[in-house]
């Protein structure tokens, strides 16, 4: 195996924990909705993760551990698509919530700012804000 193959590899696995992350959030009512299965073939597109991976993902989601990206912005990224499956999933149940701070501290955040931090990513989504204002106004937040 050459060092571009284990390179690729290990990109491949932090993407497809990504998206069982947030396969975590749209599963966690228990349904995937039509706007959530769009949003997650989309998704699973921009991350270059397969058809096979794609089902597989859907059925074992919990068998992915979070690998948290050691970039802020990467980690930024990573809240933004994860923040747009909750507001598509039209978060209501404090269950969903919890999820999505637990992952979030799992992707890096403090625990002791992740509620602020995931109020105003929801606030941000909800206003309509693409990954470079999200990313501007999250960092803006922490001056």
């Amino acid at each position: 195996m050459s060092f571009s193959d284990l390179f690729d590899s290990g990109f491949k696995k932090r993407n497809e924990s990504h998206f069982a992350a947030i396969v975590r959030v749209a599963k966690a009512d228990g349904v995937i909705t039509d706007d959530e299965q769009q949003f997650l073939e989309r998704l699973a597109r921009r991350l270059e993760i397969g058809e096979g991976d794609f089902k597989s993902i859907l059925e074992n989601y919990e068998s992915h551990p979070i690998n948290p990206p050691a970039s802020y912005d990467k980690r930024l990224e990573r809240l933004y698509d994860l923040v747009r499956m909750v507001y598509v999933d039209q978060i209501k149940e404090d269950n969903e919530y919890t999820l999505l701070k637990k992952i979030s501290v799992g992707l890096g955040f403090k625990p002791e700012n992740v509620k602020y931090v995931i109020d105003k990513a929801l606030k941000l989504v909800d206003a309509g804000a693409d990954l470079d204002t999200f990313t501007e106004e999250i960092k803006n937040m922490n001056r």
